[in-house]
């Protein structure tokens, strides 16, 4: 083994001797922090949901060094979990990484050869998703959709549903499609919450309708590249500076918002789009 690490190149010995750095310094808190030794696998899962809500942030504001020290923050977790599995005998770090480069391997026939003997050809982003899916249901996977993660936000959960429904060829062949269906379910939506009318509104049925014109938005984003979930973040980000530009000049002339008309606040509002 010390004659392979010898072989490596020199920046991948300093990969894994960092990484062994990391797991020795794990042994030690587990061992000597009475924090990091009373931390179990739940009381850690909150805090890995928000280590990766922050990442997500430093990534969408494109925050390179702060990517670094997000992913770092995600790694130790990683291995914390695969210390209490290693002490109870469940699995260690070695298992959980063999875990990961044996998927990777099974699910790219394509590189590594397939394992029935056959030939597979993926020359597509595309081919190679629904090479992916093809193969999780071969594993066992009692649907396409098993793997979506019920917790998931939404939006993010709507996009993911339709992502592995067309790795399973189940999709739109033509944009214009897509866009079709928008418009035909934003006609029934309207035709159910038209706050025009003044007649009174279902509100459950409003909402199912509603759930479908944003799932069928949803489609067309993925259809043109967009994803959806990033779009409207950065639509939330936009509107926050807005917002609060609106509130530090207003307050800087002696005014305040909740006493101010909406036309009084439009012209704060024009002034932020035309600076920030």
């Amino acid at each position: 083994m010390e004659n392979r690490f010898n072989e490596l190149p020199e920046r991948r010995q300093e990969q894994l001797m960092a990484f062994d750095r990391l797991l020795t310094i794990m042994d030690e808190l587990r061992e000597q922090c009475p924090w990091d030794r009373k931390q179990t696998m739940d009381s850690l899962r909150h805090l890995t949901i928000e280590e990766t809500y922050e990442l997500s942030d430093a990534i969408l504001e494109n925050d390179l060094p702060e990517v670094k020290k997000e992913l770092g923050d995600l790694l130790l977790h990683m291995v914390f979990y695969a210390k209490i599995g290693s002490e109870t005998g469940s699995f260690d770090i070695a298992d959980v990484l063999h875990g990961i480069s044996e998927k990777l391997i099974s699910r790219h026939p394509h590189i590594y050869g397939d394992s029935e003997g056959g030939t597979v050809v993926a020359d597509t982003a595309e081919k190679v998703k629904q090479n992916w899916e093809q193969l999780k249901l071969k594993e066992g996977n009692r649907s396409v959709l098993s793997g979506v993660p019920q917790s998931l936000p939404a939006l993010v959960k709507a996009m993911r549903i339709q992502e592995k429904a067309r790795g399973a060829g189940f999709d739109w062949d033509e944009r214009q499609q897509v866009w079709e269906k928008v418009e035909e379910e934003m006609q029934e939506f309207k035709a159910h919450f038209n706050a025009d009318t003044g007649e009174a509104i279902d509100t459950k049925e409003a909402e199912a309708e509603f759930g479908d014109l944003l799932f069928s938005l949803v489609n067309y984003a993925r259809f043109v590249e967009i994803n959806p979930e990033t779009a409207l973040e950065r639509t939330n980000k936009k509107f926050i500076k807005r917002f609060q530009y609106m509130e530090e000049h207003s307050k800087a002339d002696g005014k305040k918002l909740g006493e101010m008309t909406l036309a009084e606040m439009d012209e704060y509002w024009n002034r932020a789009k035309k600076e920030l």
